[in-house]
């Protein structure tokens, strides 16, 4: 999520050191990713905001959290999404189907359905929860810098690789508890940030297989992903009408 949003889900002074728990954006090192036929970009008022992903031709999982600014759900008329390029200035324009946006009470997930897109949907999983010591990959169009996260946007999809650890590991601290929504994830060579909210992270032995959705990150190493497996009810529940 971008760095103006922040002010609103974080403490003045948490702002100041990119404090842990903060919304994510855009991958902070990491590479350039070379496949994504799934990632969807979310705009605002024309602006860069979120990722997210596209489940099917119609349906989109994206962050809680992108959806709402200053405690007030955003007009779907604010809202646009850019498919079927990795960059993200060349993608197709899709827009949400008014009222049709469902949020789970629980976790920081949100289903909106769209004008249909001619793309390649993500699979959800069927294999099980992600667990500790399992390798997942999160993407996102999101900050590229520390700082001013607004002024370093990436117009071209991201990724960087994370091990599942233990939501009680003392690195998880503040972002995880064992038996809630997320799952926690550590990496070595980059990590979410501002933009990189909502999303995809993906199985790297499933093709196309979406296991979490991007939430929060500490900046540094740490990130906790909301699990797709474990909301799989809702997700069908929502997608069938």
């Amino acid at each position: 999520m971008l760095l103006r949003r922040l002010a609103v889900l974080a403490p003045a002074a948490a702002l100041a050191a990119v404090a842990v728990a903060t919304p994510a954006s855009a991958v902070i090192g990491g590479s350039v990713s070379g496949y994504g036929p799934w990632a969807v970009r979310m705009l605002v008022d024309g602006k860069p905001e979120c990722t997210a992903t596209a489940i099917s031709r119609e349906w989109i999982i994206g962050a809680d959290h992108c959806f709402a600014e200053a405690a007030e759900p955003i007009a779907d008329s604010r809202i646009e999404f850019r498919v079927g390029n990795l960059d993200q200035r060349l993608g197709t324009v899709v827009r949400p189907v008014p009222g049709s946006r469902n949020n789970h009470t629980l976790a920081d997930l949100m289903l909106i359905k769209v004008t249909p897109m001619n793309i390649t949907p993500a699979k959800l999983p069927t294999a099980g929860p992600v667990r500790p010591g399992e390798t997942v990959r999160q993407l996102g169009w999101g900050a590229t810098c520390t700082g001013d996260e607004n002024s370093c946007q990436s117009d071209v999809l991201k990724q960087v690789d994370a091990k599942v650890i233990d939501p009680d590991d003392q690195r998880c601290e503040g972002m995880t508890i064992s038996g809630g929504t997320d799952f926690c994830a550590l990496t070595t060579d980059g990590v979410t940030a501002g933009g990189d909210s909502g999303g995809p992270v993906m199985s790297t032995t499933d093709r196309d297989t979406i296991v979490g959705v991007t939430s929060k990150s500490d900046r540094s190493s740490v990130a906790a992903d909301g699990d797709v497996f474990g909301q799989l009810e809702w997700i069908k529940k929502t997608i069938k009408g």
